[in-house]
């Protein structure tokens, strides 16, 4: 069955909620550490995400360190808890200022619901291969409890992969149709990881929709909203170019 999707013009605060419940929630919000008009913080979409989660989705953040900490109490009073996070590093950075490192990387963040279980929630974390083999192995410790439970004797096969790392070394887009565009290729590895098949995800910030590209490439259903009417008619104009069908 083809994906389905949508995207909306508007105010996500407006318009989400009444096409959840969602398995995940991309948010890639302006960080507001910029001079630019368009980089202006935006408050509330934090409770927004909780009350759109399924209790076993989880919501991914993309922004910088000073961002993420600036809106850790918004977060947490959202009923957000933090869950892990992966590094994105680009080929090439940002800022031409010469007293500070050249910043050549971002953070995305895991967020999930406070009144959820973390084992509850939906983390198929993706597996690349592996660069040499293992040899298969029968693994014996003594009957003991560890920190994570029993642990016992157990098979170990080297099936050619290992789980990725979370350091995702990847070149931003070029040629952007939006300012602050992401990879289809990053966005596909959080989509794949954090949402079932044929699940939905939702997108409270689409700018050029790259989310909902790489949610009809990897099977799952998508809904976005997009304030800028110019960016949401791009965006609309791109995803009915992929392989999904109108969601209503």
């Amino acid at each position: 069955m083809q994906p389905r999707c949508a995207l909306h013009c508007g105010d996500c605060r407006d318009i989400l909620a009444a096409h959840g419940p969602f398995d995940l929630l991309i948010a890639d919000p302006p960080y507001g550490v910029t001079s630019l008009a368009w980089d202006r913080r935006i408050k509330g979409w934090h409770a927004l995400a909780t009350t759109c989660l399924k209790p076993s989705g989880s919501l991914w953040v993309f922004g910088s360190l000073r961002y993420l900490l600036a809106d850790a109490r918004r977060f947490e009073a959202a009923g957000l808890r933090y869950a892990q996070d992966i590094v994105w590093r680009k080929a090439n950075g940002t800022g031409i200022a010469v007293d500070r490192f050249k910043r050549v990387h971002e953070f995305v963040v895991q967020y999930y619901r406070r009144d959820a279980r973390w084992r509850e929630i939906y983390n198929d974390v993706q597996r690349i291969p592996a660069q040499r083999r293992n040899n298969s192995v029968r693994i014996t410790r003594p009957n003991r409890v560890g920190h994570g439970g029993a642990i016992a004797a157990r098979d170990y096969h080297d099936d050619g992969t290992r789980i990725m790392k979370s350091v995702i070394e990847m070149n931003s887009v070029r040629g952007r149709r939006h300012p602050t565009e992401k990879p289809v290729a990053l966005l596909e590895i959080l989509i794949r990881t954090s949402c079932p098949p044929g699940g939905l995800v939702g997108d409270l910030f689409a700018g050029s929709g790259a989310a909902g590209v790489a949610a009809a490439m990897t099977g799952r259903n998508y809904v976005g909203c997009e304030i800028d009417p110019s960016m949401a008619a791009k965006a609309s104009a791109r995803l009915q170019a992929t392989a999904c069908n109108p969601l209503r």
